[in-house]
């Protein structure tokens, strides 16, 4: 509902509604196309999955060759390398046959097989190090296609027993707290699963690059061949894993940061605001008013994601300059106000055709619906943008 204009700014106003039974239809509807939507998804990401499942197969079967290449290699080496020994121990024994030129002629020889054969066995760690990893890796891509083909199976279940007898569930629930209850387990599936692919990547990915630098710092401690440029190279990949393994662990801080599960609101909201000012040379101000004290987990998710939303619409589309947020915790409610001074825009235009600010316009109001909260969200064209958001504790 929208305020009435003030100081020429526009204001729109979200309050906690009851659903009538009709309204349900609607939300039906919405969630079979969020359904079908999510099925296509799942299954770009089945096909993604295979194909790169027969690409590190292709790759893991070339790599058997050549361990079997290798392995065969070492062991001619191996052969060669006893020989000259056996030279050299000969030619060693008997001075009066051979001369200080064959007993040098010799010990380079030897010297020879010997670095060759401990380059070649080199080479099979470095073989086998790889096949390792790329068997692990195939096996963790079979994994993700069977989920994928059993979650799209088990979707298609769900949305054709909701297309057929479900079409007409408007009419037979009308009771506000089924609505409330529905909507909080959709909140908490949600972050359940944001949690879930947070810590997969947490314990696939960052493990496996971390794994890289002990593979390099393990080479450049065992590769005594051409070492100067070898170590420089490693140097260099190390440099190259570590970065990647920062922008892994920030994607995991984004999905979900475990400090919200740990400490709470409040540390989150600190830790995030010194990311979001170091990744985008944007100021915010943080004011916290009250206790400190932790709170209900729904109402600390909705809170941060509604903080977290903000700072990425205001660094998208609001060119503003400085971001002033200010938390207050109440005895029995909990204020989040967040104020840029960027280019602002129509919040009821914004709502209507949910393009720009629009979705995430739609996703604040859903959680704080669900929570029986209120929100506000104040802007105009040049004006700044205002979000208020209060919710009960």
């Amino acid at each position: 509902m929208a305020a009435p204009p003030k100081n020429g700014r526009k204001s729109i106003h979200f309050k906690t509604f009851r659903y009538d039974p009709a309204e349900l239809d609607r939300v039906l509807k919405q969630t079979l196309t969020a359904i079908e939507n999510g099925k296509r998804n799942i299954f770009d990401i089945a096909e993604s999955t295979r194909a790169e499942y027969e690409q590190v197969k292709n790759e893991l079967n070339g790599i058997y060759e050549e361990v079997k290449a290798i392995i065969e290699q070492v062991d001619n080496q191996a052969k060669e390398e006893l020989r000259a020994r056996i030279r050299l121990a000969e030619v060693s024994r008997d001075f009066k046959k051979y001369g200080e030129l064959d007993i040098k002629s010799a010990y380079e020889e030897a010297q020879r097989a010997q670095l060759k054969l401990a380059e070649l066995r080199s080479q099979e760690k470095l073989l086998r190090y790889r096949r390792d990893h790329l068997e692990i890796n195939l096996r963790r891509l079979g994994a993700m296609q069977e989920k994928a083909e059993k979650m799209l199976t088990q979707l298609g279940t769900v949305l054709n027993y909701l297309a057929g007898d479900l079409q007409d569930l408007g009419s037979k629930i009308g009771e506000l707290e089924q609505i409330h209850q529905l909507g909080l387990s959709i909140m908490r599936a949600q972050e359940e699963e944001r949690r879930r692919v947070a810590r997969e990547i947490h314990d696939g990915p960052a493990q496996a690059m971390a794994n890289i630098v002990m593979r390099t710092e393990y080479l450049q401690a065992i590769m005594d061949v051409e070492p100067a440029r070898v170590k420089e190279e490693l140097k260099s990949l190390q440099q190259q894993v570590r970065q990647g393994l920062a922008d892994v662990r920030q994607i995991i801080f984004d999905l979900r940061p475990m400090v919200l599960d740990d400490l709470g609101l409040i540390p989150a909201i600190k830790r995030y605001q010194t990311e979001f000012q170091n990744r985008y040379n944007l100021p915010v101000e943080l004011l916290v008013l009250g206790g400190q004290q932790r709170l209900p987990a729904a109402v600390e998710v909705a809170l941060f994601r509604i903080f977290q939303e903000s700072l990425s619409n205001i660094h998208k589309h609001s060119r503003a300059r400085h971001v002033l947020v200010k938390l207050e915790t109440l005895p029995k409610k909990i204020n989040l106000v967040i104020k840029d001074d960027g280019c602002g825009f129509n919040p009821e235009a914004a709502a209507e055709n949910q393009e720009e600010h629009g979705y995430g316009l739609v996703g604040m109001r859903e959680r704080i619906q669900i929570l029986q909260g209120e929100l506000t969200i104040s802007s105009a064209p040049g004006k700044g943008t205002t979000i208020s958001v209060s919710v009960p504790v």
